[in-house]
């Protein structure tokens, strides 16, 4: 077990002005909430028993999602009966955490009604279905939770579910977008090799020949069935894949305000997003002009992309990286640690993600009982990618960048929020949460960390650190116009690679993840937000203002919608950007 964060308590027992309290006063109608509140999350577990494992509440191990139509249509109709039962309880009559809590729900359930209603990836996305089984297998393989035959148990229960998966997705996909169908094609093959091979070498100290037949069987049934899935989408659902991508103006600013709580009009928006990008690009140029001023700002960034590890040492060298960064954060009073917090351990990216991810961090669930290890997920070349191709993939991983993204994804990033979730004041904040919070956090700390000494006197670092504020503007911006102003993927791919600064594999992949992840602009969206938040928080502090102090606060909250973050911390929610 780890021990209780110290710092993390004292950001608990303060009061509106200062964060929110953990044990706050109770208020009347708190038990009616919280019954409320039990019966949502309760419901969402049963309805997502893939997400139930991943958050270590294994009661959902041997079950799979129900992909029909039929339970879209009545998880709408529990969606509207929760709305309305949350509605009824008055805000007033809360005390302060589940006063912000009732808000985040209401929010979520908006959001998973317009996802079903309006959005219907389950209806136009077929990816969802072939790596949805791949992701569900993958959660009960991913960490030795419990003992192995009991996981395996599991596995094959799920997988007697998944060819019928597939099943309702021929009857549910309807007119998908061609880039849609091609991505889904795209990653089958991975998907079946992920059941060939990793899925069965996970069990590989099992001895029991009755369990090991009928895993043998369960998991041979699923890869057959994803061959032939991938079929049926080649010569059936591809050539009458006509569909578009784009959400709209009207859903896209209805869904940003449900996940995210922002209602800034999507002009303003923009504007922010186009004046933070030339921003960036032109501290950018004054960045490279002190490593070569003999070059342009591109060919700066050309020749420290040259050197990067070979792929085979990518891992092994992120890895030695993390313990300086750990170091810093205690050194430099940067945010709280736990002294005995193992490290996270840096991994190949699984097989289903690797289209769309270039670097992710998978922690153990919240509610896992044992002290289990976080994973660093980075995506390696694909092994029969031409030598050029390889090289082109690699430059994403220049050293400089790779302790940018290790910023983001483990000190003080990710993984710190992890350690944190354990504590988050409520069962809701341990599930639920803002995109904009918890990315938003992380892309923030690229900079901070930057600005508060590290590797500052090195150029190339701050140079990696741009470089990737870059992508995330481009995000932003491809986004909104990708899903409301028209924008093809083909100027998506473009826009990413000419004014992201970004290499041409990166741009193609973050391209297709925009065609469904509209709402990505929430990494540099949440860093603003946390920007000015810092500083209305050392206004109103003064000289008692503290970094340190600030950065327990704010992650010891857990990933609430930051206007509510704002109304904890200043006791108004204000003006976010």
């Amino acid at each position: 077990m780890r021990r209780p964060l110290l710092a993390l308590a004292a950001a608990l027992t303060l009061g509106i002005c200062g964060s929110v309290a953990a044990d706050s006063p109770r208020a009347p109608g708190d038990a009616a909430y919280e019954k409320v509140a039990a019966e949502i999350l309760n419901d969402f577990y049963t309805r997502n028993p893939t997400y139930a494992t991943a958050l270590g509440l294994h009661q959902f191990d041997g079950k799979l999602e129900d992909f029909s139509s039929a339970a879209v249509k009545d998880e709408n109709a529990a969606i509207a009966a929760f709305h309305k039962a949350l509605e009824a309880i008055d805000p007033k009559s809360l005390s302060l955490n589940n006063r912000l809590d009732r808000e985040m729900l209401l929010h979520s359930l908006d959001s998973r009604r317009i996802r079903n209603e309006e959005i219907r990836s389950w209806a136009n996305n077929p990816d969802n279905y072939s790596s949805g089984i791949t992701s569900s297998a993958f959660s009960l393989i991913s960490r030795d939770y419990a003992p192995v035959t009991e996981r395996l148990k599991s596995m094959i229960a799920r997988q007697k579910a998944m060819p019928g998966a597939l099943v309702e997705a021929r009857r549910n996909l309807d007119n998908p977008p061609r880039i849609y169908t091609e991505i889904a094609i795209e990653q089958l093959d991975g998907n079946r090799e992920f059941f060939r091979t990793t899925v069965v070498e996970a069990f590989a100290d099992v001895k029991d020949p009755a369990l090991l037949a009928e895993f043998k069987k369960s998991n041979d049934a699923v890869i057959a069935a994803l061959g032939d899935y991938k079929a049926w989408l080649q010569k059936d659902l591809l050539p009458r894949s006509n569909g578009s991508y784009a959400w709209g103006a009207d859903t896209y600013r209805r869904m940003l305000m449900a996940n995210e709580m922002i209602d800034t009009q999507l002009d303003v928006l923009l504007h922010k997003a186009e004046a933070s990008l030339r921003q960036n690009q032109a501290l950018f140029a004054e960045t490279a002009r002190k490593i070569d001023p003999t070059k342009s700002p591109i060919e700066v960034l050309a020749s420290l992309q040259r050197d990067h590890p070979k792929p085979e040492n990518l891992l092994a060298e992120t890895q030695a990286e993390l313990d300086a960064l750990g170091r810093f954060m205690t050194e430099k009073h940067i945010v709280t640690i736990p002294k005995d917090a193992a490290p996270a351990q840096v991994k190949e990216t699984p097989p289903f993600m690797r289209a769309t991810t270039s670097a992710s961090m998978d922690t153990p669930g919240p509610f896992e009982k044992g002290n289990l290890r976080g994973f660093y997920n980075m995506t390696l070349p694909n092994p029969s990618w031409s030598a050029e191709q390889t090289e082109d993939f690699m430059r994403q991983w220049f050293y400089p960048l790779i302790t940018n993204t290790s910023v983001h994804e483990v000190w003080p990033g990710h993984y710190l929020q992890f350690l944190y979730a354990k504590q988050y004041p409520s069962e809701a904040r341990k599930v639920l949460g803002a995109a904009s919070n918890s990315e938003g956090w992380a892309h923030y700390c690229e900079q901070m960390v930057i600005d508060e000494g590290f590797h500052a006197d090195e150029p190339p670092y701050r140079l990696a650190q741009l470089q990737d504020a870059l992508l995330r503007n481009a995000r932003f911006i491809v986004g909104i116009k990708m899903h409301t102003q028209g924008m093809t993927y083909e100027q998506a791919v473009d826009f990413f690679e000419k004014e992201g600064y970004q290499p041409r594999a990166v741009a193609v992949s973050e391209a297709k993840r925009g065609t469904s992840d509209a709402l990505f602009g929430y990494y540099t969206m949440g860093k603003l937000a946390i920007l000015k938040l810092r500083e209305d928080y050392r206004k109103k502090m003064g000289p008692a203002f503290k970094l340190q102090d600030f950065h327990d606060q704010f992650i010891g909250m857990g990933p609430l919608p930051l206007p509510l973050v704002r109304e904890a911390m200043l006791g108004e929610k204000g003006d976010l950007f």
